[in-house]
């Protein structure tokens, strides 16, 4: 007997709300065509921003940037434009396409950086600040391995094999 699945729609919520000013803008998920385009224009910029870089937009000229947003926010675009300000139609529209191309969560944790990079992932220093801290996810149990470069045994002369010294 096949397995059952429930049916997809009801898995998936295809919009993502977000909150700007005092009003919730919800944008709907692209059409499947639309989707594969923006998957196609931003597979660099998702490497990028997984990387903790910055997106740099500067990749595509103004007119394919706002092509970009206008497949990102679909509808809403023209009601962000005529209410907000760039960086937050800029903001909304890198959200949205982080949604579409990696999912809410990686959406979620570019809208809260702000856009900033060194948010996204942090940089060496940091890392090591929080393994010092104990605020990090490494553990401060020392692995059984040596980490002072030498082996537990001192190898003997009589153990070695080839001969004697």
């Amino acid at each position: 007997m096949g397995a059952r699945f429930e049916a997809l729609d009801e898995l998936f919520d295809d919009t993502l709300t977000l909150p700007i000013g005092d009003r919730e803008y919800v944008i709907p998920s692209p059409s499947a065509e639309d989707g594969l385009r923006v998957q196609r224009i931003t597979t660099l910029a998702a490497r990028l921003q997984s990387g903790g870089e910055a997106v740099d937009t500067t990749l595509l000229d103004d007119e394919e940037e706002i092509d970009l947003f206008q497949l990102c926010l679909g509808p809403v675009y023209d009601e962000l434009l005529a209410e907000v300000d760039w960086v937050q139609l800029r903001h909304a529209g890198l959200t949205a396409m982080f949604w579409i191309v990696s999912g809410v969560e990686t959406a979620e944790k570019y809208w809260r950086s702000k856009g900033d990079p060194s948010l996204l992932a942090p940089n060496r220093e940091t890392r090591r600040a929080q393994k010092k801290s104990g605020s990090g996810t490494a553990s401060k149990t020392r692995s059984r391995g040596s980490t002072s470069g030498t082996s537990g045994r001192r190898a003997t002369a009589s153990g070695r094999k080839g001969g004697k010294t």
